[in-house]
């Protein structure tokens, strides 16, 4: 669900069933202290105050040099059955959608997506074979497609990083022209088919990350229709972003390191443009802002359907990046 601010209560009719089929949506999760926080004596700054409430206690410094603490407080909702799932849904209706994590580096994006356990693409996959088993989809198969988008270049990750080419079909959807795609049975070869692509996907160290994602990974998985033609039923794509970031966040950086973090930031900046400009219904949409969004084109246009998961780090070194990424989804 969007987030909102304080003092702003949903109705029960905001949040029902039909809220689910937003054309765009925003939540927000929360990652805990880690270790290393918690032996250096971090604080949470970010308590949830109630079961859809989190409360952000910014520490601050006045001229005078006093210290004082501000508060902010946002709502928001359920991360599975509210985010990933009605996209599931949506995908065997025949649409696209596209759901994605946003935030700063270290924030939990690549465990919310990604993680081989609880990740989004984990559970999404679980229910895609429970409805591939229901008599009235069974002309429909599953394929995967894996790649990341690395210094605005595309890199097939099942292929052996193979170059790719985004281009625009004589229907204007987006086709990356080279993608190995692989035919999945269920869950299992689903995550093994991801646990290979992964191995080969850029990461970096970083002031603020040990192993800090430098490209954004898609992970598309497509509904064919059986036969011949194997014409593309629908299509839901997990995007692990590459973390937003301060130059100050990549401590001593590399020429290379600060190169790939500008990079992140143009690409990043080009997907906040057109997802407000698709929240407020905008005539045209920037999508030539950047490789990413340029890719991302079949999320911007037509009946698409979009969620957005801000992760937010709770310690207070953080709480400047927590209130800036809260204040995106808010808007």
């Amino acid at each position: 669900m969007k987030a909102r601010t304080a003092n702003k209560t949903p109705s029960t009719s905001a949040i029902g069933n039909s809220d689910l089929h937003q054309r765009i949506r925003v939540c927000v999760r929360k990652r805990p202290l880690s270790k290393r926080e918690l032996y250096m004596g971090e604080m949470d700054v970010a308590p949830v105050a109630s079961a859809r409430t989190i409360q952000i206690n910014a520490p601050r410094t006045r001229v005078d040099l006093t210290r004082f603490t501000e508060q902010h407080s946002f709502t928001f909702d359920d991360i599975y059955r509210r985010t990933a799932y009605p996209l599931v849904e949506y995908m065997f209706s025949g649409g696209k959608a596209t759901c994605f994590a946003y935030g700063q580096t270290g924030s939990g994006k690549t465990y919310t997506m990604l993680d081989p356990k609880h990740g989004l693409y984990v559970q999404a996959a679980h229910d895609i074979f429970s409805m591939l088993g229901k008599p009235q989809y069974s002309h429909l198969s599953a394929w995967i497609g894996f790649y990341e988008i690395y210094q605005g270049q595309l890199y097939d990750l099942l292929n052996q990083r193979k170059r790719l080419t985004p281009r625009e079909d004589g229907n204007s959807n987006v086709v990356i022209a080279g993608l190995k795609e692989y035919p999945i049975n269920d869950v299992n070869r689903l995550m093994e088919v991801f646990d290979f692509g992964n191995q080969a996907r850029t990461t970096g160290k970083t002031g603020a990350n040990n192993n800090s994602s430098r490209s954004h990974a898609v992970l598309q998985v497509l509904l064919k229709s059986k036969g011949d033609n194997n014409s593309v039923h629908g299509k839901l794509s997990f995007i692990d972003l590459a973390g937003s970031e301060r130059g100050a966040d990549r401590g001593e950086a590399n020429p290379k390191t600060r190169m790939e973090g500008a990079e992140i930031n143009k690409s990043l900046l080009a997907l906040k443009e057109c997802i407000r400009a698709l929240d407020q219904d905008k005539r045209h949409t920037p999508f030539r802002g950047s490789k990413l969004t340029q890719v991302l084109r079949d999320s911007f246009v037509g009946d698409s359907r979009t969620c957005m998961i801000a992760t937010i780090s709770p310690n207070n070194l953080n709480s400047e990046h927590t209130l800036n990424t809260l204040r995106y989804a808010d808007r």
